[in-house]
């Protein structure tokens, strides 16, 4: 039988699965959402593979390759897929680790050794190791993703390099499988024929090799003939599968602290970085200005480069010390030392938190530097090359040279100690003359690193997007030398063939290029993405920081689930090969989609933590829209997606017709019958709904017309579904305390909805009416510049965000001054710590929509100036998530969200301890889970400022 190619027919295409079922303990998957999940990595590549396999052992990798051999068809074994240079993807079977094979065997800290198997996150071992004060050196800034495994194949490296070296120098030792079966330890003698092979190129390797600390381009041949572990490493999958790795831990400094270098520019600070190297810190990072231009146009939220000492490049210099003052000190004598070498003013930290933030900023810079706020978009390619560090300044002034010449702009940062440069460019890879344009730098770009004694490669590896270009490094000879080597290990040239040696041409198969087909005009605005959804979907570029354990809000689904298709890059995966139709060839109308659409919780967690700000919930809302236009939709899109149309008509039934349905809602029967009718899940109880709402008792007053004297102004408070149908005492603490701070508070004449249900249920047309009703409606308000308060956060962030994805074109929209009720509590702490009693303690769990949105440093404030003393919980989405908790089939993965942080935090906390939960959904599910009753921050501030004497539930 011939290798399977692209055109693999069906059959044998199902015949090579089925064999491989029969055989392998793990799971086989060869459908169209696996191949089209694993078609990408985070290159600007896509191959779609054959299928994929996720082995539970050793024994599972042999026999799938017996399987392989017996149909003759490439294999490549893969980690976490955030490869930059393309070597993660390959028309082949695709062996997938991070599912099964990902145990830490042993941990030796006499020996200073961890045996794992290749699929254990570097985090994993990081964590594993600390307790014995050690810690695994490589730390690329996908750390809590990227896989041991995957690190070998790339000899990636990472932060602290310039102290602990790449994975090649922490490799003790692997285990892998040939091809053809052959079992490979690297304990055993070096085989005749490598050792054949350094006999005869070893002297060329000496004169060729450039002489620098990441050179990671081509094979390790100046390992031979004395460490064949070390050999292997960086091969890109293309020599063998390793089952099995023994690496070596490194002393981690009991403390930290960082100092970072502000200069005039990133010239100046690449200039020097030889002086900071004398001071052997743990680190030399590098980062340009347009890295934090980039970071404020897109997060504008986000105060975190507010840290940052002035300046137009920086140098971020780690130290560590038996203790934070020896830490520091070594920080501090290095700012002191850079004083002669153009620094303008230095910032050393030493605040786990405060550190924690500002290296955010440099390692979320890949994806920052990929979109610009308007559209604009940048590519990985020439992503990574190294020069000696003596040489880097000169080499970044020649780099720049090259992009001006080819009429290219990119951001940079990297690894300035050890001369590596990380770079994002606005290639045009959508038109030919684009491409072109590509290729022609690329070859300029690698003529000028080689100048410069550099490597193609200096971190990432070569893959399919530099390995075309290693005769420009390498001469003849020592290319023949890597085909002979890789000849030695896979002589039927069946591992990811096309890497490294015989390579694929860099301008092919590349992902932008080929082609999206127009998806028409989508139903909303788009309006960061000039209006195109296919531009959207070009957004995710595969980091990956969406498959992460735990930190951040995104992928609730994920996180429960630990598939693929049920993160946040999955599902951007899916939608793109649909937008194709190669492989995903049903459209908005693909159950597979769906299906992995289904359990997106929509919290938009992915907006604010996806580093280059994937917004699945809008693209789910999207889908959906296309999808039923004009058809049937599931019943809760009815009764959920339509709530407040509900709770519009609940609300003129007089109070005890109310109180009846919410007897009736506890009749087991018929909450059955009615859960059933409605698509609710059998497991969720049917909320109580307030007798009377907040806006009945508050126009009996007279609220919303009454003008009262308000030495601070007016405000106009959102009635939101949930607040004045469900907890209603909320509006009257809310009213309540920003009386009492001289505030004159008003309410709409009428009814007045943000239209998020019916947007989260794709039901486009009708939020975009409902929404453009309620401006109308509280159009004079707007118009004379009344700041709208909003009490929950799902419907402020609705209001701020949503409403001109809704509504691109109307006046209004642009004219809301949406604030948060914490927002302008504020802008008077002082007064609140003057007046509030204080001594209260609470456990905060966040909306995930005002994490994405609205951010929390206003609620934080204030609950320091209410002296409240506050622990927010890094929970994520509670799991209910809206109308998602509730639907027919999700109840099992909302609780497993819940039970991640949240409800275990609540639990165990004292009795005195309050929870607050200022949106709905979070309420509702510590309710429905029998916790404490939660509370909302205006029900806090109430109590604090004595304007209620207790707390006391709400509705």
């Amino acid at each position: 039988m011939t290798a399977l190619e692209p055109t693999t027919t069906t059959d044998a295409a199902a015949a090579l699965a089925a064999d491989l079922q029969r055989v392998v303990g793990g799971e086989v998957r060869f459908d169209p959402a696996h191949r089209a999940m694993w078609s990408a990595d985070a290159s600007n590549y896509r191959k779609v593979p054959i299928g994929v396999v996720r082995p539970r052992d050793a024994a599972d990798v042999e026999a799938a390759l017996a399987v392989c051999r017996e149909h003759q068809v490439p294999v490549l074994p893969r980690g976490a897929g955030t490869s930059i240079a393309g070597q993660a993807v390959n028309t082949a079977v695709v062996l997938d680790f991070t599912r099964h094979m990902n145990r830490i065997l042993e941990i030796d800290p006499e020996a200073r050794t961890a045996r794992v198997e290749p699929g254990v996150i570097c985090d994993q071992l990081r964590d594993a190791a600390a307790p014995h004060g050690l810690t695994f050196g490589p730390d690329p800034s996908t750390h809590n993703r990227c896989t041991i495994g995957g690190m070998i194949g790339n000899n990636a490296c990472g932060s602290h390099s310039v102290a602990w070296g790449k994975t090649v120098d922490n490799t003790v030792r692997l285990e892998a499988l040939t091809y053809r079966g052959e079992r490979i330890d690297t304990r055993d003698a070096m085989p005749a024929a490598l050792l054949a092979l350094h006999e005869r190129i070893g002297p060329r390797i000496a004169e060729t090799f450039p002489d620098l600390t990441r050179r990671v381009s081509g094979y390790n041949l100046d390992q031979l003939p004395h460490d064949l572990a070390k050999a292997m490493v960086g091969s890109e999958g293309t020599l063998a599968v390793t089952t099995a790795a023994t690496m070596r831990l490194v002393e981690s400094p009991p403390a930290r602290a960082l100092a970072v270098l502000g200069f005039e520019s990133a010239y100046v600070a690449a200039d020097n970085v030889m002086v900071v190297r004398e001071h052997a810190p743990l680190t030399i990072e590098g980062m340009d200005s347009g890295l934090i231009a980039a970071l404020r146009a897109q997060d504008p939220v986000s105060t975190s480069w507010r840290a940052l000492p002035p300046g137009g490049g920086w140098l971020y210099v780690e130290t560590g010390g038996a203790d934070k003052a020896e830490a520091r000190a070594k920080a501090q004598a290095i700012a002191a030392a850079m004083k002669p070498y153009g620094l303008t003013e230095a910032v050393v930290e030493d605040d786990a938190a405060r550190m924690k933030a500002l290296w955010r900023i440099r390692e979320d810079g890949a994806g920052i530097l990929t979109r610009s706020p308007d559209g604009g978009e940048a590519w990985p390619g020439w992503e990574d090359a190294a020069v000696p560090p003596e040489r880097f300044g000169s080499y970044l002034r020649e780099f720049d040279r090259v992009l001006e010449r080819h009429g290219r702009k990119g951001v940079y940062y990297g690894h300035f100690g050890d001369g590596c440069l990380h770079v994002r460019i606005d290639f045009d890879l959508l038109t030919g003359p684009g491409v072109a344009n590509f290729r022609a730098f690329m070859e300029d770009a690698a003529d000028a690193v080689v100048a410069h004694g550099g490597s193609l490669s200096g971190e990432h590896g070569d893959g399919r997007a530099r390995s075309e270009l290693l005769p420009r490094m390498y001469p003849p000879d020592v290319i023949a030398a890597f085909e002979e080597f890789k000849g030695i290990f896979d002589p039927d040239d069946r591992m990811n063939p096309g890497c490294i040696v015989r390579s694929a041409r860099l301008d092919e198969d590349l992902r932008i290029f080929m082609g999206m087909p127009a998806l028409g005009t989508p139903a909303l605005g788009f309006t960061h993405d000039r209006g195109e959804f296919g531009r959207a979907l070009r957004r995710c570029l595969g980091v990956g920081k969406c498959v992460t354990s735990h930190g951040g809000v995104m992928c609730p689904s994920y996180r429960a689930t630990g598939d693929e298709q049920h993160s946040t890059r999955g599902r951007a995966r899916l939608l793109f090969e649909m937008a194709n139709g190669e492989v995903v060839t049903g459209g908005f109308q693909d159950d597979d989609v769906a299906d992995a659409l289904d359990l997106c919780l929509s919290c938009k967690g992915c907006k604010t933590d996806c580093p280059v700000g994937v917004d699945m919930a809008a693209y789910k809302t999207e889908f959906l829209a296309q999808r039923y236009r004009n058809k049937l939709r599931p019943a809760s899109h009815y009764s959920m997606g339509a709530l407040p149309r509900w709770m519009r008509l609940v609300g003129k039934l007089p109070a005890s017709a109310v109180t009846g349905l919410n007897a009736l809602a506890r009749v087991k029967p018929l909450a059955a019958l009615a859960k059933r009718v409605g698509g609710i899940a059998p497991e969720r109880e049917i909320p109580a709904i307030a007798p009377e709402t907040f806006t009945t008792t508050a126009r009996a007053r007279a609220l919303e017309t009454a003008v009262r004297p308000a030495p601070r102004g007016r405000l106009l408070l959102w009635p939101d579904t949930f607040t004045d149908h469900f907890d209603p005492s909320i509006a009257e603490d809310a009213v309540a305390v920003l009386e009492s701070l001289g505030y004159g508070v008003e309410l709409p004449p009428r009814t007045v909805c943000c239209g998020l249900t019916w947007t989260s249920t794709g039901q486009v047309g009708a939020a975009r009416r409902v929404l453009r009703r309620s401006l109308r409606t509280i159009a004079p308000w707007v118009e004379q510049g009344v700041p709208v308060v909003g009490l929950e956060p799902s419907c402020t962030a609705a209001l701020r965000t949503d409403a001109e994805e809704l509504l691109p074109d109307e006046p209004l929209v642009a004219a809301l001054d949406v604030r948060t009720f914490a927002e302008l509590l504020a802008e008077h702490t002082d007064e609140l710590r003057e007046r509030a009693s204080g001594g209260a303690r609470a456990l905060v769990q966040l909306h995930c929509h005002q994490y994405a949105d609205l951010g929390s440093e206003a609620d934080r404030a204030v609950m320091a100036a209410l002296g409240i003393e506050a622990e927010v919980l890094d929970s994520g989405c509670c799991g209910l998530a809206g109308n998602f908790g509730f639907e027919k089939g999700h109840y099992e993965v909302s609780m497993a969200a819940a039970e991640r942080v949240l409800l275990p935090a609540v639990r165990t906390a004292d009795p005195d301890v309050a929870v607050i939960a200022d949106g709905f959904s979070c309420r509702t599910q510590l309710r429905q889970a029998g916790t404490r009753e939660p509370v909302h921050l205006a029900r806090m501030a109430a109590q604090a400022l004595g304007l209620r004497a207790e707390l006391r539930p709400d509705g």
